[in-house]
């Protein structure tokens, strides 16, 4: 009998999945794109040539661009280290980020192959641990580039290859070598023995000067802008990270892991490590969205912005983030309340089809062209695209804070049973900001509404709760509410991070 119960709930769990799987067909369509011939395609970084051609550099160190009409690639560069990250320019050239260097390569003669490999900033160190990425760059408003540099780790050896100055804080510099066991237990789970190690730092592209601009990053792997010019980091859960996390970032902020703040100029040579959480909480501008933990992401990757086209519709203008775990791309909602940036995130799409390993986006026109990769973790490779098909989902839209709870968009009116409060189902917790790897969900507790109404249209609805805790994530469940047309909500589950709450109305 046992044995009878768990076949039917696994052939009840394949018939929801593949049910789940027809929906999303519905609403977008997925597609494979063919590798390059004889590269492992791992894609470390994608960008939009000024003749439409997609430009993409791959792990082992080879940028080919891929001609979308005539479904062709060719090689315009080779022999890069590690490269993470792509710009084209209008003159078309190409800023690639490698481990070492941030560097332009150009066709000087016009043959179709990159010919000159020049330097445009190498400013920062190297201590030859294996985590000491480099990602970007992301070209801002501003004309200005920004790259993020990813802290060393303590979880495997590193060769000796030093650049830049050194910080003898924790581990001086001629035992750092030689007594591996002694930088483990000092030097910190992620450190910054080099310069500008879990920086952002800004890049002119014209000189490449380099500015620091913010620090207290752990492993920012998505760096990106938003349809604002906001600048938008996303980081992993961590040491000092409960949680994944979205950064909105202003020069001279600092976001919370306090390894970097050695390479601050105004620093008093003390060990940041030793600062109190207090000290520490009180320096530092909080992420502006949590992403917990395997429920909305593991690794979550580049920021884009969806177009503002009919093609995407309500979408448009949003904010859509990868995900390298699990075959999902991620809606950020943002808003500013008191200053602070809070905000949610949402699915805009979960499916099998789109493979995992979702590191590198960008948009061709409509259309979505996604690079994986999986380095040395879970993950995937290979690319693929991602169109919406003009029949869009009944779904959350938007979401902000109200003095006594959210107000809801969808992208439909909602039924008239949506005012039931038992429909809703919402939990608060908070998650831990210290040195440990990562965090529990703290203080949870399962929220009932006091009172729902629905706008005239019946497209928002408006969610009064108790009360409302700051530094807290809300996480609704929507899976119980139905649209006019009774059509269930694809993306049911939304996350949305409270670190304001607004003491009246806006007006």
């Amino acid at each position: 009998m046992k044995s009878d119960r768990l076949l039917l709930f696994v052939m009840l769990s394949c018939l929801t999945a593949a049910a789940a799987e027809v929906d999303v067909a519905r609403h977008y369509r997925v597609e494979p794109v063919m590798a390059p011939p004889g590269i492992e395609a791992q894609v470390g970084g994608l960008a939009v040539m000024p003749d439409g051609r997609v430009a993409a550099c791959f792990h082992h160190g080879q940028v080919a661009l891929f001609d979308p009409v005539k479904q062709s690639w060719q090689t315009f560069a080779e022999g890069l280290h590690q490269p993470l990250g792509l710009v084209a320019e209008k003159d078309g050239s190409l800023l690639v980020m490698q481990r070492a260097e941030l560097t332009r390569l150009r066709d000087t003669d016009a043959d179709g192959i990159a010919d000159d490999y020049a330097t445009l900033w190498a400013g920062f160190g190297l201590t030859g641990n294996y985590h000491e990425f480099a990602f970007g760059p992301a070209l801002g408003p501003d004309g200005k580039l920004y790259v993020t540099l990813n802290l060393a780790s303590n979880g495997d050896s590193i060769q000796e290859e030093i650049r830049g100055p050194w910080s003898d804080i924790g581990v001086p510099r001629e035992k750092f070598y030689s007594d591996w066991a002694n930088v483990k237990a000092k030097a910190g789970r992620m450190y910054s023995r080099v310069a500008w190690r879990g920086w952002t730092m800004q890049i002119d592209p014209a000189t490449g000067e380099a500015t620091p601009f913010a620090s207290g990053f752990r492993s920012p792997d998505g760096v990106g802008f938003d349809a604002d010019g906001k600048l938008i980091i996303t980081d992993n859960q961590g040491d000092w990270r409960g949680a994944n996390e979205v950064h909105v970032v202003k020069r001279d902020g600092f976001h919370g892991h306090p390894a970097s703040l050695v390479w601050r100029r105004d620093w008093d040579g003390s060990d940041p490590l030793t600062l109190s959480r207090e000290k520490l909480d009180a320096l530092r501008t909080p992420a502006a969205i949590w992403l917990p933990e395997n429920l909305y992401a593991n690794s979550p990757t580049q920021p884009v912005v969806i177009p503002k086209t009919a093609a995407w519709g309500p979408f448009g203008g949003q904010l859509l983030v990868g995900e390298m775990n699990a075959p999902v791309l991620i809606r950020l909602l943002l808003e500013e309340v008191d200053g602070l940036w809070q905000g949610a995130c949402v699915n805009l799409v979960k499916s099998e089809s789109l493979k995992r390993g979702l590191h590198r986006l960008v948009f061709v026109g409509d259309t979505l062209f996604i690079g994986r990769t999986h380095l040395a973790w879970p993950g995937g490779e290979g690319l693929g695209t991602l169109k919406p098909t003009g029949d869009f989902p009944f779904d959350p839209l938007d979401i902000h804070i109200t003095p006594k709870g959210f107000q809801l968009r969808f992208t439909e009116p909602l039924d008239a049973s949506a005012t039931d409060p038992g429909l809703w189902a919402i939990e608060r917790y908070t998650f831990h900001y210290h040195a440990a790897y990562g965090s529990p969900q703290v203080d949870p507790a399962k929220l009932k509404p006091t009172c729902i109404t629905l706008s005239t249209d019946a497209l928002t609805a408006e969610v009064e709760l108790p009360e409302l805790k700051r530094d807290y994530v809300y996480d609704f469940d929507l899976s119980k509410l139905r649209s006019q047309q009774k059509q269930p909500v694809l993306n049911p589950r939304l996350a949305y991070t409270v670190r304001r709450v607004p003491s009246k109305a806006d007006p």
